[in-house]
């Protein structure tokens, strides 16, 4: 009996080892293995193979649209929200109390201009997303400071208002002078013309989103402006409606499509020249 267990003993590592063997012995090539398939052995220059087609993309066609003639003035496909001649065709004035009536702005040498006692005008048509050229000129006869000269807003969707002020040699806040998103994002620079000069602003709009939460944005407002040709806003996410006090996101509530809005702030701002391109 006891030379049973010793052989047995004996025998124990060898059976160890040799299962050890056999777990480290690699299949050989060409050989299957336990699962039934054959090990793939890699080409030796596995690069695909190509050729510029492939990367090419022709249909749909990109369609065409005819540009102006002169830089600033509306392409082929631009709508035309004011011509210099008529304001009643493409806009209203928003009345005290709520409603809307016939703009009272009067016209003065092309341009629409806000008069003392008027309310803001809002575009009839209302939009998405879009690219939106507009030209604006404050007083020439410099009255007030700070935010009492050549006050106005370019208000996109009646909520997201670009501020429109006389910024030449004209301290103000930040987040409050010409090209600023009223209280959410200064210009990233200051290109004011001189009083009584005419501006421009070009704005690319994307808006925003919402998902279940109709008080939150799936994806932000997003808005690019060049001021008098520079970039001032560059791709700005906005954080909610403009809002004179408060916080922007505590205001957030679903919406749709919107009118562009004039501001009237009891400045005689002048407006011509507006186009809008729906993207």
């Amino acid at each position: 009996m006891k030379k049973t267990m010793i052989f047995g003993l004996m025998l124990v590592p060898g059976l160890l080892c040799y299962g050890q063997e056999q777990r480290q012995q690699p299949p050989a090539t060409g050989q299957q293995t336990t699962t039934g398939v054959r090990p793939q052995r890699a080409p030796e220059d596995s690069t695909i193979k190509m050729t510029h087609f492939q990367t090419e993309i022709w249909d749909p066609e990109i369609p065409m649209v005819q540009p102006a003639a002169q830089i600033g003035d509306p392409p082929a496909d631009a709508i035309i929200l004011f011509n210099g001649k008529d304001i009643n065709s493409e806009w209203e004035e928003t009345a005290r109390g709520g409603g809307v009536k016939p703009a009272t702005w009067i016209i003065k040498d092309g341009a629409m201009v806000s008069v003392q006692g008027s309310g803001s005008l809002k575009s009839k048509r209302v939009f998405g997303d879009f690219q939106l050229h507009i030209e604006w000129r404050s007083p020439s006869v410099i009255t007030g400071k700070s935010q009492g000269r050549g006050n106005s807003g370019v208000y996109l969707q009646e909520l997201y208002e670009l501020q429109v002020l006389d910024s030449w040699h004209n301290r103000t806040y930040r987040n409050g002078q010409a090209g600023a998103f009223y209280k959410q994002y200064p210009p990233l620079i200051n290109a004011s013309r001189q009083p009584g000069e005419w501006q421009v602003y070009d704005i690319v709009y994307t808006a925003p989103r919402f998902g279940k939460d109709s008080t939150t944005y799936f994806t932000p407002p997003r808005a690019t402006v060049f001021h008098n040709g520079i970039l001032i806003q560059n791709n700005v996410a906005l954080r909610g409606p403009t809002t004179f006090v408060g916080i922007p996101e505590f205001l957030i509530k679903k919406h749709g499509p919107g009118s562009i809005m004039l501001q009237q702030h009891g400045n005689p701002v002048g407006y011509r020249n507006i186009w809008i391109r729906e993207l």
